[in-house]
């Protein structure tokens, strides 16, 4: 089975992706998904009450606190990433492993940091979702909740657009329609499989 890791920068057209990939009947790991089910869970506040307890209300991690607290305590974002980011890890462990006794030749794990925390090695084959800088900033800021100053917060831990690009096997350009984009996605699907003669 091959795990492809699919991953890029924040508003650049990953989680489109992923629906294209999934469309083709492929399991996909959302880690996004996978922290947010985890803060709405009792499991979750059980985690991080030791770390952030003014973070956890009525049995859950309020996100809204969450981020108060990681943006005036930068410090407390690093324990509270490595905690978890290793209860992501077994999640996404189980899942690979679910998806390859149900016979899958392929798996995605759509994971943001992918790079920025050696993601890659737990991997296959890297994908990043790349698009021009300017309608990034466009897409993110048009998020509910996001401002200048949480955009460049999250920009600042992640890894610069064209380091990504360097880095991966393969890149899918985000610059025109919903059309092209699924046609780059599915265009590069071909040729991993064509690679690993699936």
């Amino acid at each position: 089975m091959i795990v492809i890791g699919l991953t890029g920068s924040i508003a650049m057209g990953k989680s489109e992706v992923a629906k294209i990939f999934r469309s083709q009947s492929i399991p996909v790991f959302d880690a996004d998904q996978e922290v947010h089910a985890l803060y709405d869970s009792p499991e979750g506040a059980k985690l991080l009450l030791p770390l952030a307890p003014d973070a956890i209300v009525d049995g859950h991690v309020d996100r809204q606190r969450l981020s108060r607290i990681v943006v005036e305590d930068p410090q407390q974002l690093i324990q509270l990433e490595k905690t978890v980011h290793a209860e992501i890890a077994r999640r996404r462990k189980k899942f690979t492993i679910r998806a390859e006794h149900a016979g899958h030749p392929i798996v995605v794990v759509d994971v943001p940091l992918l790079f920025e925390k050696s993601g890659e090695t737990d991997v296959d084959v890297t994908i990043v979702v790349s698009a021009p800088l300017d309608k990034q900033r466009q897409r993110a800021l048009a998020r509910p909740g996001m401002t200048a100053e949480k955009l460049d917060m999250i920009l600042k831990r992640q890894m610069p657009d064209a380091e990504k690009q360097a880095r991966a096997n393969h890149v899918i350009y985000n610059t025109g329609s919903m059309e092209d984009l699924q046609m780059h996605a599915l265009a590069v699907l071909t040729a991993i499989q064509k690679e690993h003669r699936l």
